[in-house]
């Protein structure tokens, strides 16, 4: 049933369209499009909920005593709202597959009340009705904007822009979805959709676009070369980042090349931090310290904060032994400061290693820093690590006497200790005395216990933690959910899984995109395929994009229902298409392959290999080793060696299993020439490339090229052989 009081909530634009034209009421427009049109035009007015709640409703809320005339206006609503249901019905039970749908038009009228019939284009002669209609809501409008002029300017200017902004973001992600893998189509509806572009707008779109890099790239390319725009700083941030994690390192440096010729004033510090920090998190040590050389050519200094931001970054990613040495490389030419030292204690720590974190204290005291709470945390952190918890309780005790009293982290980290280790009634007798010792638990102390709980296996304890930290004003967050959720999925508990998500939402707690991926992976793990995409669909629909780990979830989930491989290639082509698999995953790559291969859907297996070709992936030995293996182990070895050769004209050299194993299926072929081309040409690119060809004749070339040796050459080393023994047992005889 038609949304009939988003009709009512339209702008005076829309009322002036709705206005003008001819009456004429038609019916018949697609399923599709009916749906399509639909949907545009809700998001339009997502913001407006009902008739009451609209465009005034901003003003209406902040000074309800001047809002007298407004009840008039919404009784009026409420008529033309029924007598446009009256309509409705009338059309409904004329003919059972009617759908409304709107149209954008020129002629307003009988673009959102004209309805086509698509079968017999029977007309309604009901138009003196709608004509009454039409003038009744452009009544109503004409009042809604009398009246936020007069008396409160820019209330219905803002609720339309923000209304406007929604589903502009929302039509530009659908068409970036929709057109992914087709350039032109995506750049024609990206020109023709009527986008005003601004940063604001782009900025939104590209955090809409979430993990999906491709897709918030090719948007952030289009409205670059587009007239009258220029990205503002924010947006080349966020895309920075956003390629980083892609690992399209050699397209950041491009866009910071571009940056130092059109936008240089956009180039700061903070934006080579972003870079080293995404060196660092893909582990790619040498690349993170090198943009401090690089940043001079750029014209940006690297300073004390940028230096600490490397060592912070290369000790959260375990490299603290080569953050150390760059420490002590680099302390001559940046002051060392508390947060130099404090990263390299927290490196240490986190691996366990106490005592090169005790020498880093004792350099911080003679360089005249004081320990903190941060770093005293950063040593119970390392006591817990390494199962030191004796000495994590002497720390709690030299924190009072040294004047730096525990905190709710401080707590925490030993009670997660003790969570990990199952001890759940330690960890609750800590908790106690955290409380007694008029130090407050926060919601990340009471998930610990309730993971903890949970990861035991006993629910009912952590339900009733659950509700004890939400009597005591602590509000509880996703991840406090997601532990409880992880322990039902374990059980197999799919409703007891929904119903807390629902509860979840209730009180006001989105769930994020772990919650959903937890959801999607119980239900395929049960077979209850339609439930996860509509836990899917519901996901996108709340504006979260999906990642890397919703699409490797979802994918794993169909293969193992067997039957569901045409969806399992969806899903995976549209993960290519949004840039995230720039660097195959291949887990998910080559379990998809088998399974196709399997199935003997060989055509799709192809398709497949073409899609992320195409795609952008970078098409490295491994991604030729798991498709060439693959066909290979599912007896198509001619096609094999057909990818093997397109490997080779790629300059890429195959393995040395992946040779033996194309010279073992070509034997049995007794395909000679094939075996011989492979050969030679493999045997000629280790020598280019000044490797060794030993490894590939002990695989291949002993073990089963001589098995491919033409029969005439066979017979003559069998010649030889026989006059050589000849030859021996003659001299024996003569001695």
């Amino acid at each position: 049933m038609l949304d009939l009081s988003v009709i009512l909530l339209i702008g005076t634009q829309q009322a002036h369209h709705l206005s003008s034209g001819s009456p004429s009421l038609r019916i018949g427009v697609s399923q599709n499009s009916q749906e399509t049109h639909h949907n545009e035009f809700l998001s339009n007015f997502h913001l407006a909920s009902n008739s009451k709640h609209g465009i005034l409703g901003a003003y209406k809320e902040e000074k309800k005593e001047e809002f007298q005339e407004v009840v008039a206006v919404e009784e009026e609503e409420e008529i033309v709202c029924r007598r446009i249901e009256s309509i409705t019905h009338k059309k409904e039970s004329s003919h059972n597959r009617f759908s409304p749908s709107f149209c954008h038009a020129p002629n307003a009228k009988s673009g959102i009340l004209g309805i086509h019939k698509e079968d017999k284009g029977q007309e309604f002669e009901i138009e003196g009705e709608e004509d009454d209609i039409c003038r009744r809501i452009e009544s109503i409008t004409h009042k809604k904007e009398s009246f936020l002029t007069d008396k409160k300017p820019g209330i219905y200017a803002q609720s339309l822009s923000q209304g406007e902004s929604f589903s502009n973001v929302e039509n530009i992600y659908n068409i970036l979805k929709r057109f992914h893998n087709k350039d032109h189509q995506l750049k024609l509806a990206l020109t023709n959709g009527g986008i005003v572009l601004s940063p604001s707008l782009v900025e939104k779109v590209l955090k809409r676009c979430g993990e999906s890099g491709n897709l918030s790239f090719r948007f952030f390319i289009w409205s670059s070369k587009q007239p009258g725009y220029c990205h503002s700083y924010d947006c080349y941030k966020l895309m920075i980042k956003q390629l980083g994690k892609m690992r399209q390192f050699g397209t950041v440096w491009a866009l910071l090349e571009e940056m130092r010729k059109d936008n240089p004033e956009h180039i700061t510090p903070e934006t080579f931090v972003i870079l080293l920090r995404r060196f660092a998190a893909s582990r790619m040590v040498g690349k993170a310290i090198e943009v401090l050389d690089e940043m001079p050519k750029f014209g940006c200094e690297p300073d004390e904060h940028t230096f600490g931001c490397l060592l912070d970054a290369l000790c959260k990613n375990n490299a603290v032994k080569e953050a150390a040495s760059l420490f002590e490389d680099m302390k001559y030419k940046f002051s060392p400061n508390l947060k130099h030292y404090t990263s390299l204690l927290y490196g240490w720590c986190r691996e366990g290693k106490i005592i090169e974190a005790k020498h880093i204290l004792v350099q911080m005291k003679e360089a005249g820093f004081e320990p903190d709470i941060v770093v005293y945390n950063n040593l119970l952190s390392g006591f817990a690590i390494a199962e030191k918890m004796e000495d994590g309780y002497d720390l709690l005790i030299e924190m009072k006497h040294k004047g730096y009293p525990p905190n709710a982290t401080s707590y925490t980290i030993l009670i997660q200790a003790l969570c990990s280790k199952g001890r759940m009634e330690e960890a609750l007798r800590l908790f106690v005395e955290m409380k007694r010792n008029g130090c407050l638990a926060d919601v990340v102390t009471y998930t610990t216990l309730i993971s903890g709980f949970c990861k035991v296996g006993k629910l009912d304890n952590a339900y009733e933690l659950l509700e004890s930290m939400v009597k005591q004003g602590c509000r509880p967050n996703q991840m406090t959910y997601l532990c409880i959720l992880g322990a039902h999925e374990k059980k197999e508990e799919l409703e007891e899984c929904l119903e807390l998500v629902r509860e979840m939402s209730k009180t006001g707690i989105k769930p994020d995109a772990n919650i959903y991926n937890t959801l999607i992976r119980l239900a395929c793990k049960l077979g209850q395929v339609k439930e996860a995409f509509d836990v899917w669909n519901e996901m996108e629909a709340k504006g979260f994009s999906a990642g890397i780990d919703s699409f490797t979830i979802m994918i794993h989930g169909l293969l193992l229902q067997g039957n569901s491989l045409i969806d399992a290639c969806k899903y995976f082509k549209e993960m290519v298409g949004r840039g995230l698999l720039a660097t195959p995953q291949y887990g998910t790559f080559k379990e998809l392959l088998n399974g196709l291969m399997r199935a003997g859907k060989l055509e799709m297996g192809k398709d497949i290999w073409d899609t992320i070709r195409s795609g952008g992936c970078h098409l490295n030995v491994y991604a030729y080793t798991i498709w060439i293996h693959s066909l290979f182990d599912h007896g198509h070895v001619k096609e094999a060696c057909g990818y093997c050769l397109e490997m080779l004209d790629g300059g890429i050299m195959p393995q040395a299993d992946t040779f033996a194993k194309l010279m073992r299926g070509l034997r049995k072929l007794y395909n000679r020439q094939i075996a011989a081309e492979i050969t030679e040409r493999v045997r000629q690119m280790a020598s280019d490339r000044n490797m060794s060809f030993k490894s590939y004749s002990r695989r291949g070339v002993k073990l089963d090229l001589e098995k491919l040796t033409p029969k005439k050459k066979k017979n003559e080393k069998d010649a030889k052989k026989a006059k050589k023994s000849r030859f021996q047992r003659h001299r024996m005889r003569s001695s």
